[in-house]
């Protein structure tokens, strides 16, 4: 049930984009680029890859993996529901304690070997054995059956959403265990190989080069091919959002992933581009230490949440993002409208008097931990500073690289937690428990709990969601709606602050791109075509 290391695409990634400086342009790719309209080149903030394997692969790779690597189910934007991937069908029995998928026929892995329920067992046993960060959403699983090349049987230790789990966007993938013949198939995978059966394999490999990633098209593949289709995708480095800008003007990238406001309304006017602008699953949320430090004290927490301005935050972002409304984004089961915050100086400053600071107490000075160069982040840290500035508090608010900021927060020892951590998450599948089952249930050391909080009752209630979502949805949305109020106003753990909205442009040539917010940021190139 632990998400351990998921850096990199809720968090790195919004740490690069929004960074809205110059910059120049680096040596350009030594591969095709755009110039043959079938190479699809994706421009991304930092680095891809940071580990290869599909089983605990947990960060920025999964914009490659999901052209690779394919999952039983794929989640539908459209309608909010399930669609078949590498199952054609799936049906629960047992009050939702077995599930029975039907695979789909004449699959080959990028080995060549035929993909069945043997090799579909084998790949999600070896990804729970593992346990890997993103292996706790087969924690519902007790047994899996194979009882025919094309069924496979799931038995489950307790009732759960297994057709939504088995389109998760990370430890879902449907893997050839054995391509790496002899050699250990880690080893093999580091460098650079795949065993997937998606409709792109790896052609080369190049870290920390700029082209750093090329997939070439699987003429195999089970979808089959048109020929208007991408037979090539690059992934790009390119950490400057102004110069990816650059380089889409110039057609030498086909997509960049995400626009500042201002640069989006200039591609709004370029014929030569489409734009999507789409609601994400993807929020910001600023954790409060519960456990040490003066927001230990309830009242201080409640006068910090109190401070915090999301109606001028929201103002601000110009369209990028919408207040959220509690934890849960909407879209989602369990989002519950009305549990915004709002600012009320009044009241915080009656909150910090009552627990000892303010004129006539005790000076206080808080620590906060941000995103470096995300803008976004920025601007929330420099609204709460000039709010809490009025009531008396010093803020020090310190930017730091991802690895550095979750260390300290993850840090043994408590004197070195700050009192309040910036991060954004998304769900691993389609669903609010990833929220709850990293973020909030007690955890030590904490990974993802940076509140800290350590609740027995609130742990139960997290423990029962799955269960509960794939038998009662009425009473899941409720009890969903009560862990909210528990975690943001009675315990005041956590503020949310917004939800993204994807502000994304690309080449005029392109069709077929839909934003999917269970998958953020995958381009999936197979249902591109191109008109030129």
């Amino acid at each position: 049930m632990r998400r351990i290391i998921a850096i990199s695409s809720a968090v790195i990634m919004a740490v690069a984009v929004a960074g809205c400086g110059g910059g120049k342009l680096r040596s350009q790719p030594k591969t095709s680029g755009t110039g043959n309209n079938k190479t699809f080149v994706y421009s991304y903030s930092l680095d891809v890859v940071t580990d290869w394997d599909p089983a605990t692969s947990y960060s920025n790779e999964i914009i490659a993996m999901e052209n690779i690597y394919e999952s039983l189910t794929k989640y539908d934007p459209q309608t909010k529901k399930v669609s078949p991937r590498l199952a054609t069908s799936w049906h629960a029995a047992d009050a939702g304690k077995t599930w029975t998928f039907t695979l789909r026929t004449g699959v080959k892995f990028h080995s060549g070997r035929t993909l069945d329920a043997a090799a579909a067992k084998d790949a999600i046993d070896r990804t729970i054995k593992l346990k890997g960060g993103p292996a706790y959403i087969w924690d519902s699983v007790s047994s899996i059956q194979a009882p025919a090349a094309d069924t496979l049987v799931f038995h489950l230790k307790y009732a759960a959403p297994l057709d939504l789990i088995a389109s998760s966007d990370y430890a879902a993938y449907i893997y050839d265990t054995k391509a790496a013949g002899t050699t250990d198939l880690k080893t093999w995978l580091s460098k650079g190989h795949d065993a997937g059966s998606g409709p792109y394999t790896v052609g080369s490999w190049n870290k920390g080069q700029e082209t750093e990633v090329r997939l070439t098209a699987f003429k195999d593949y089970w979808g089959g091919w048109k020929s208007n289709q991408f037979q090539a995708v690059e992934f790009r480095v390119t950490p400057q959002v102004t110069t990816a800008w650059q380089l889409l003007q110039r057609q030498q990238v086909s997509f960049v992933f995400r626009l500042t406001p201002q640069l989006f309304a200039q591609a709004q006017q370029n014929k030569s581009l489409h734009t999507s602008y789409a609601s994400s699953f993807e929020n910001l949320l600023a954790f409060f230490n519960t456990a040490s430090g003066p927001m230990a004290d309830l009242r201080v927490r409640k006068a910090v949440q109190s401070a915090i301005d999301v109606k001028g935050l929201i103002a601000a972002l110009k369209g990028s993002g919408v207040a959220a409304s509690g934890v849960i984004p909407e879209g989602l089961i369990g989002y519950h409208d009305g549990l915004t915050l709002q600012q009320n100086l009044p009241t915080a400053r009656s909150l910090l008097a009552a627990a000892g600071y303010g004129p006539g107490h005790k000076p206080l000075t808080l620590s906060l931990t941000y995103a470096q160069g995300d803008t976004d982040q920025q601007l929330f840290v420099t609204l709460l500073t000039s709010a809490l500035s009025q009531l008396g508090v010093k803020l020090n608010a310190k930017p730091e690289q991802w690895n550095a900021q979750w260390d300290q927060g993850k840090s043994t020892d408590p004197s070195k937690h700050q009192d309040i951590f910036v991060m954004y998450w998304y769900p691993d599948y389609a669903d609010p428990y990833s929220w709850f089952a990293n973020l909030f249930h007690s955890a030590n050391p904490p990974y993802f709990n940076m509140s800290y909080l350590a609740d027995k009752s609130v742990d139960n209630s997290i423990d029962a969601m799955p269960a509960l979502t794939a038998t009662d949805h009425a009473q899941a949305e409720a009890a969903y709606g009560g862990l909210q109020t528990e975690i943001i106003q009675n315990q005041a753990a956590v503020a949310p602050l917004f939800v993204q909205n994807y502000q994304r442009a690309y080449l005029a040539s392109i069709n077929g791109y839909v934003a999917n917010p269970a998958y953020p940021d995958v381009v999936f190139v197979h249902d591109l075509t191109t008109g030129s």
